[in-house]
């Protein structure tokens, strides 16, 4: 279980030890650093600044601004990854889901490799979108190594620890439109300072 505190000087969780309570120090996380707290669970990413510093800003700037609270999961393909994001997953209208996003596209920033526990932007095809530039908010977490997207989409961190809740999340029961059949809300993500 993670700790809510997010300061990587200071977050503790406290350990039950027959009648008394031991504190012990919380796993140490990398500054700048974001928990996504689920329904299923937390996953912690590393955003990697050098490599995809427009994308790592945009999201830590979202998370920070609650923009992805009470947002959900909302296309989960078992072998490949797990997508959220999107504002419109707040709505019932499930076919508007994976639509949504702010009004900002980010420029390509295309260079990481997609191993499993990379966090990628989600963007429009190629027809549409020649540059590449990538959806405002909607990201996804590959669960398996998915090297045909290489060079095509920007990977921009990386799960330092969570992995099995990824996995949790992959793993449930979805409509036709690889849309959860029940919700895998992302209740909030938070910053470590």
């Amino acid at each position: 279980m993670l700790t809510t505190a997010v300061n990587a000087q200071t977050a503790v969780k406290t350990i039950p030890k027959k009648e008394k309570t031991v504190t012990a120090p919380a796993p140490q996380y990398p500054k700048g650093s974001v928990v996504i707290e689920t329904s299923l669970g937390s996953i912690v990413i590393a955003l990697d600044d050098a490599a995809a510093p427009k994308h790592a800003a945009n999201f830590r700037k979202l998370a920070k601004e609650g923009y992805y609270d009470s947002t959900t999961f909302h296309r989960v393909i078992p072998g490949f990854m797990i997508q959220g994001g999107d504002p419109n997953s707040k709505s019932g209208d499930r076919s508007t889901h994976g639509m949504g996003g702010p009004d900002h596209r980010i420029d390509a920033e295309i260079g990481l490799s997609h191993d499993r526990g990379v966090i990628a932007a989600a963007r429009q095809a190629n027809q549409v979108n020649p540059e590449m530039k990538s959806n405002g908010s909607q990201f996804y977490i590959t669960v398996a190594d998915a090297k045909f997207l290489d060079g095509q989409y920007s990977v921009f961190g990386r799960v330092v620890a969570g992995m099995e809740t990824a996995d949790r999340i992959v793993a449930v029961k979805r409509d036709m439109r690889d849309n959860p059949v029940e919700k895998v809300l992302i209740q909030r993500m938070t910053v470590v300072e």
